[in-house]
């Protein structure tokens, strides 16, 4: 068996027996899912018809997010642009990209849910903490994309930057950026559209948006007008990734 054909059976094997062991020594009782369908008819039929006398709090709380969403993505590029710089070998040494990987290595691992809790606990109720953890948890993931933008680029450009003399910003500047700014628009994009999501479970931990008033109304048996907000919350959703599309296409 040649050493490819050996490797892809090897990670076949550990791929099945990681699913094996899941189902084998997971505790789901298959039978509670008889029971499944006429709790959840039950449960969605007190949600309907929706209420529409909570358009006010639709209205404020789809505002509230949207705007955790941009602040915090913002925050999130102007925190990576540094970092990516200083995990890229293509502009560091190792001394210093090893470090700096292994730092957003751990805010990635860090749950989103927490860090809003943890912001909540320093910083009090409302969207400011919201804004923090999103900025915060989007650091990890859109910096090391910026990171493998800038080591993804062709060397021909930096080689004779280097050869003139050029410093690492120089570089960065005239030979790095010009190809990698369509992939840092479409990462960029694309996080955003994921902060947006994330940013509309924020509520449930008191760190502003409409998320909030989910909870609050489904907390307090108030089922019709917790559809109402749920609808409105895949409006949302639907609108921001049609925008989306339009600027990727565009971009890339």
């Amino acid at each position: 068996m040649a050493p490819r054909d050996f490797g892809g059976f090897v990670t076949s094997s550990l791929i099945a027996i990681a699913i094996l062991w899941s189902l084998v020594r997971t505790d789901v009782e298959l039978s509670r899912l008889a029971s499944v369908g006429p709790r959840i008819t039950d449960f969605i039929g007190r949600m309907f018809p929706p209420d529409p006398t909570v358009m006010t709090e639709i209205k404020k709380g789809s505002a509230e997010t949207l705007r955790i969403a941009i602040l915090g993505s913002l925050g999130a590029v102007l925190l990576s642009t540094p970092l990516a710089i200083l995990a890229s070998e293509t502009m560091v040494s190792r001394a210093v990209f090893g470090p700096v990987r292994a730092l957003l290595a751990f805010i990635r691992a860090v749950p989103l849910i927490l860090v809003a809790m943890l912001m909540v606990g320093a910083v009090g109720l409302g969207p400011l903490p919201g804004i923090i953890a999103v900025a915060f948890h989007a650091t990890g993931m859109l910096a090391k994309f910026y990171a493998e933008a800038i080591d993804g680029v062709s060397r021909a450009p930096i080689a004779a930057l280097e050869s003139a003399g050029a410093g690492p910003l120089v570089r960065l500047r005239h030979a790095i950026w010009p190809q990698m700014a369509p992939v840092i628009a479409r990462d960029t994009i694309f996080r955003f559209e994921l902060n947006l999501r994330e940013s509309l479970v924020l509520g449930i931990v008191g760190a502003g948006g409409i998320g909030f008033y989910i909870q609050t109304y489904i907390r307090s048996f108030q089922y019709d007008k917790a559809a109402s907000v749920t609808i409105a919350v895949v409006g949302l959703v639907i609108v921001i990734e049609a925008i989306n599309i339009t600027l990727r296409r565009r971009f890339t």
